[in-house]
């Protein structure tokens, strides 16, 4: 994970097979996919690994209840087969999770409930648990605040839940050892094309500034809200304006103390006053309020809730919770832009999208954009992607994929007792790595919030931080359980980090930033 060594690698003179711009899931999940199955790969990104959309999701693994409403039921059948392989190839990072629909109108408990069934046999052999009806005291013995006015029952059933920003880190890590170039803060800044046809990229340092030609038989575009930026640059140097491919829309979330909902079961609201799901999912110690789905013109890095969606949320949240959460009670709000896909006309490319949660399009450049979907399917999009560069003739197609069995790193630790990951962060997130954290400097030394000075070393060592944000909002998750915290340990954090580094933790900035997280619209 020696950056210089980084760097060095994109100065030599290779051609890749496949260049990746995009440090997210989709970006990730490719690379580690094209690297297992022997391919030559680099990938960039602009900031640190999931900075955007995939640190910021709902934390669930999941094969998606409302798309059975929609009648879509090949794609539940296939997000609950990569819930499964999720949940077995990263068990440190992913693991099963209950649910309860409580019920206060006699039609909910049948209409919801053969929905569930549905889910549970669709599901199949690879099903975390079976549906059950609750009458009213196992509900609330299973949801003890719910609100008791008017309670008829619940629905308990089962699902995934994970630690997104570890997720995508784990995917980068075990892709390096897989023989893949991945760089954090190093920006894509221009496509290369030769004779009509895209043929690599160049690249900038965003640490020293220095700029790299990368050469590349498969340029792969996996920004997700971003795509467009390159696919208009694309066009433009082949003379092929673009439409805009992505509508994003914003999600938010909010997260309060446990008392909110005590015990281990989340809660799920299939239909809120406007048509909405609402969750309250607990998650490393704290609860996690959403989601929102309100479009968005502008491609913000740190977009914030607007009002009138954090007033529904705690609105939602009043009808359902017996003591209800208040803005002064919200720890941190972060907020996610989903790549919503815009229906396409005929512009002369391939439109077809492999699934109709994501879409795969190939320029006649031969820039291969990939964007939509969610994190349970990451590994299915990266098949997709590269299914589309093989049938373009842009890889070899005789490279079969390895990743429905390959374990990410940390993935062999095996949990001991009821260990679950919404209980509490700790250690058993590094899995079988934890031993290696616990042996560096500082390991015994509580920096505070269950954050030792060896896991910021380790952060620094081997999980490519650079700065105080990269170790308390992604490789720590403090930042998106409690910003108040989070910012009161920025300068100890930066002090380890600078030893580690030589470089400017940019301790203040993450300060701002704290501060950012725990402010609410006016």
């Amino acid at each position: 994970m020696n950056r210089q060594q980084l760097i060095a690698q994109l100065a030599r003179p290779v051609r890749y097979d496949v260049a990746i711009v995009g440090g997210g899931a989709t970006g990730l999940g490719v690379a580690l996919d094209a690297a297992a199955r022997g391919f030559s790969v680099v990938l960039v990104e602009a900031n640190d690994f999931a900075k955007g959309t995939s640190s910021r999701a709902t934390k669930l693994v999941h094969g998606g209840v409302r798309y059975l409403a929609q009648g879509d039921i090949g794609l539940v059948r296939e997000a609950l087969h990569e819930r499964t392989t999720l949940l077995r190839n990263a068990p440190h990072l992913a693991q099963p999770l209950p649910f309860v629909v409580p019920t206060y109108r006699y039609w909910e408990a049948p209409f919801y409930g053969t929905g569930l069934k549905m889910y549970d046999a669709l599901a199949g052999r690879a099903g975390l648990g079976v549906t059950r009806f609750l009458n009213r005291r196992e509900t609330l013995a299973r949801l003890p605040t719910v609100r008791p006015d008017g309670l008829k029952g619940g629905i308990e059933y089962w699902d995934g839940q994970f630690d997104d920003a570890r997720l995508a880190l784990a995917l980068a890590r075990t892709a390096a050892s897989r023989g893949a170039v991945v760089v954090n803060y190093c920006a894509a800044t221009a496509l290369r094309h030769e004779n009509g046809r895209v043929v690599g990229l160049s690249c900038q340092d965003r640490e020293t500034g220095s700029i790299h030609q990368l050469q590349a038989r498969c340029v792969i575009n996996a920004t997700g809200v971003w795509v467009d930026g390159l696919r208009q640059q694309d066009g433009q140097a082949i003379g092929r304006p673009v439409k805009a491919l992505v509508a994003p829309s914003q999600g938010v979330h909010l997260v309060v103390d446990r008392e909110f909902l005590p015990g281990g079961h989340a809660l799920m609201v299939p239909r809120t006053a406007d048509g909405r799901v609402l969750f309250a999912v607990p998650w490393l110690g704290k609860i996690i309020l959403g989601t929102t789905d309100t479009p968005r013109n502008d491609l913000p890095e740190e977009p914030r809730p607007f009002r009138q969606e954090l007033e529904f949320i705690l609105s939602e949240s009043a009808r359902y919770l017996r003591k209800a959460p208040r803005p002064h009670d919200i720890r941190s709000t972060w907020v996610g832009l989903r790549p919503l896909v815009k229906p396409q006309g005929d512009e002369g490319e391939d439109t077809k999208g492999l699934s109709r949660e994501h879409t795969v399009l190939v320029s006649r450049s031969g820039l291969v954009t990939v964007t939509g979907g969610k994190w349970t399917t990451y590994r299915a999009m990266a098949q997709d992607v590269l299914q589309k560069c093989a049938e373009k003739g842009l890889l070899e197609r005789t490279r079969a994929g390895v990743t429905a069995n390959l374990t990410l790193i940390g993935g062999d630790w095996q949990p001991s007792g009821q260990a679950r990951i919404s209980e509490a962060q700790g250690l058993h997130s590094y899995g079988s790595e934890a031993p290696a954290v616990a042996a560096l400097p500082g390991a015994g030394r509580d920096l505070g919030s269950g954050l030792t000075e060896a896991m910021v070393r380790f952060a620094a060592q081997n999980e490519y931080a650079r700065c105080v944000e990269d170790v308390l909002a992604r490789r720590w998750r403090l930042l998106f359980l409690d910003a108040r915290q989070a910012g009161a340990l920025a300068g100890e954090v930066g002090a380890i980090l600078q030893q580690e580094t030589g470089r400017d933790p940019q301790v203040g900035a993450f300060e701002d930033l704290a501060r950012l997280y725990l402010a609410l619209p006016a």
